[in-house]
């Protein structure tokens, strides 16, 4: 069962796009038309990110998600919602869409190394 903060990203997000949550890794990965462009952890929202939209989230003074493996920093691809997009759903939806986007890019990235393995293999 989703805790009061996934339920309330996913109202939030409403706006913007349906919008689902799994439960994965001690936190939920949300998704949209079945694929992951954003995470929850410790009722705090990340949104994917990558070159196109980076410089947004550093502009406004947020982090990536970062968690340790082996005692060892690792930062994901993710990267933590500014709090005031909460307040104007419309730039949530654009910050969201934009994470959507790269999430696309990820998605076709890594279908193309697999078809690319394919051809060497056969």
């Amino acid at each position: 069962m989703p805790s009061a903060y996934v339920d309330f990203v996913l109202d939030a997000l409403g706006d913007w796009h349906k919008v689902t949550s799994r439960r994965m890794f001690g936190g939920y990965g949300l998704y949209c038309q079945g694929l992951m462009f954003a995470l929850i952890i410790d009722e705090t929202l990340y949104f994917k990110a990558d070159d196109s939209n980076r410089a947004a989230f550093e502009q406004a003074g947020c982090a990536p998600f970062v968690y340790l493996v082996k005692g060892k920093p690792v930062a994901l691809s993710y990267w933590q919602v500014p709090p005031d997009l909460f307040d104007d759903s419309d730039q949530l939806g654009q910050w969201a869409q934009k994470a959507y986007q790269v999430a696309l890019r990820a998605q076709e990235l890594k279908r193309a190394a697999q078809s690319k393995k394919t051809i060497l293999f056969q």
